[in-house]
């Protein structure tokens, strides 16, 4: 089997930063839990990337090219995610502690970090565009007589990674910028911008069409 040659993987790694510091639902969801804690901001950056890795993995086996080839299966996975993306955003409006502590104690602190790695990973795994985009450029970084299913899975460890380091520096600029201005009242106005983007997006995901 050929293996991936170091351009090739450094041409993928570029193109899954272009990806990833495109502002989206990931880079929202980071930003408004990097508002309470960086720590959070990090675990919705390690969901985020994780998610992707499932769904290369989802390719490398065959189910994202199943799922394509059902398209009524695909829009509701696609409606099913956007209905998540509107709930984080409405449940972002209501939370009335933006800037207060992540938590009470340290238990209190675990589900916290538990709830934003789920907020990361969620909705990365119902978004049907995340294995769209692998099942449409692993065949352009692929050697013709490479194995498909190893090849989709080291390109999706690939994204997987840029877009958690990607991620985490958002979240760290983020939680550093709200310490740095020390004023609660701009870090629920960018909550609630961050809440308002998720909102938006999810009513968008509902209505764009999703090509197989």
């Amino acid at each position: 089997m050929a293996e991936l040659s170091v351009p090739t993987l450094f041409a993928f790694a570029g193109l899954c930063l272009l990806l990833a510091i495109t502002p989206g639902p990931d880079t929202f969801l980071v930003l408004r839990h990097s508002l309470s804690d960086s720590r959070l901001g990090v675990a919705v950056a390690a969901g985020s990337g994780l998610g992707s890795m499932v769904w290369a993995g989802a390719v490398a086996v065959g189910l994202a090219a199943l799922l394509t080839a059902y398209p009524t299966a695909l829009q509701v996975l696609k409606i099913v995610g956007g209905v998540y993306l509107i709930y984080l955003g409405v449940s972002g409006f209501l939370r009335r502690d933006t800037m207060g502590p992540a938590a009470a104690d340290e238990r209190e602190a675990g589900r916290s970090l538990v709830a934003a790695f789920r907020d990361g990973i969620v909705p990365c795994l119902l978004n049907p565009k995340v294995g769209l985009f692998f099942l449409a450029v692993v065949p352009q970084f692929a050697p013709a007589d490479s194995s498909a299913a190893s090849v989709t899975m080291v390109l999706g460890a690939i994204d997987g990674v840029v877009a958690f380091v990607w991620l985490v520096l958002v979240s760290v600029v983020a939680a550093r910028a709200v310490r740095w201005l020390r004023r609660p009242r701009v870090a629920r106005t960018l909550g609630n911008l961050s809440s308002g983007a998720l909102a938006v997006l999810g009513v968008a995901t509902i209505s764009a069409r999703t090509s197989p």
